[in-house]
């Protein structure tokens, strides 16, 4: 058994997991999460409907396209200007469709 063990920690990484911690972030931020993907999925949505790139959305809103994915991750804590240029940008309205999801 320890032969096994002594095996296995040569995999072991040097550096300890973080999972818990994200783990506990995920639940302590899971009212503005399920919001926030919520949004990501409006944005795809439209994105798809309008045959609409990252990079496009991006250079519509002033933004860099890496910012564009982080938002579509579902994890970004929104500003209001943001959501302001997202609808504009895409046509759509999320706050409405948040306030009517409360």
């Amino acid at each position: 058994m320890s032969n096994i063990i002594e095996g296995l920690k040569q995999y072991q990484s040097p550096t300890p997991s973080k999972w818990r911690e994200k783990a506990e972030w995920r639940l302590a931020n899971k009212p503005w999460l399920r919001h926030s993907q919520h949004i990501a999925m409006l944005m795809l949505e439209k994105m798809d409907e309008m045959g609409m790139t990252q990079k496009d959305l991006a250079c519509l809103m002033g933004c860099s396209q890496q910012y564009v994915s982080k938002i579509l991750k579902g994890q970004e804590n929104l500003s209001l200007e943001t959501m302001s240029k997202i609808e504009d940008c895409l046509h759509i309205s999320i706050l409405q469709e948040e306030l009517e999801a409360v």
